[in-house]
């Protein structure tokens, strides 16, 4: 599929689990589509970007290992993303490269993930979880950066503080998942 081609079948994207999961399919089943589908994601001033982003986010859940190839282009430009709805699952898929790298040591993300790239992961995480954008990509920032710190020692107690000075502040969520963080680094 071509940008254009992306664009109207992501003009047909909703919420849904179904509808994501249909679209991620198109990827799942013609990995080629990849490329494409990403340059959209980066249309960051287009509302269709966020949809990429959902599908995005399904294709990572399903198949990391389909993104590992285009994970420059991803973390280069992850950090012009703004619109929450985009800036979500771009938060939920640095969580499953988390995850996939530190718990479950997966060979192919340990050799794709190079030390600038967890560098990059941990400054989007931290001006995610500071920054003014909703509780789910906080969370999952939180999640990223507890698991970041077992590279980089620092984080930790940056990761603390911010977490200690905004938690009265946050909303119920985002104070059940700095509890856990905070919990795990004490």
């Amino acid at each position: 599929m071509n940008n254009s081609e992306w664009y109207k079948t992501l003009k047909h994207v909703n919420a849904s689990k179904k509808k994501r999961t249909e679209t991620a399919s198109i990827v799942l089943k013609h990995p080629e589509n990849l490329g494409n589908l990403l340059e959209v994601a980066f249309r960051v001033d287009d509302p269709i970007s966020c949809k990429a982003w959902w599908v995005l986010e399904f294709i990572a859940k399903q198949r990391l290992n389909l993104l590992l190839p285009h994970i420059d282009t991803i973390l280069e430009n992850s950090g012009k993303i703004y619109l929450d709805s985009a800036v979500r699952p771009s938060a939920k898929i640095y969580e499953y490269l988390c995850y996939s790298y530190f718990t479950d040591k997966a060979p192919a993300t340990r050799k794709a993930l190079k030390e600038k790239h967890l560098s990059l992961i941990a400054t989007l995480c931290f001006d995610w979880l500071i920054g003014e954008h909703k509780v789910a990509a906080k969370a999952y920032s939180m999640t990223c950066l507890l698991l970041l710190g077992q590279r980089f020692k620092w984080i930790w107690p940056e990761l603390m503080q911010v977490l200690q000075q905004n938690y009265n502040n946050g909303s119920p969520a985002y104070q059940a998942r700095a509890r856990m963080i905070l919990a795990k680094l004490k």
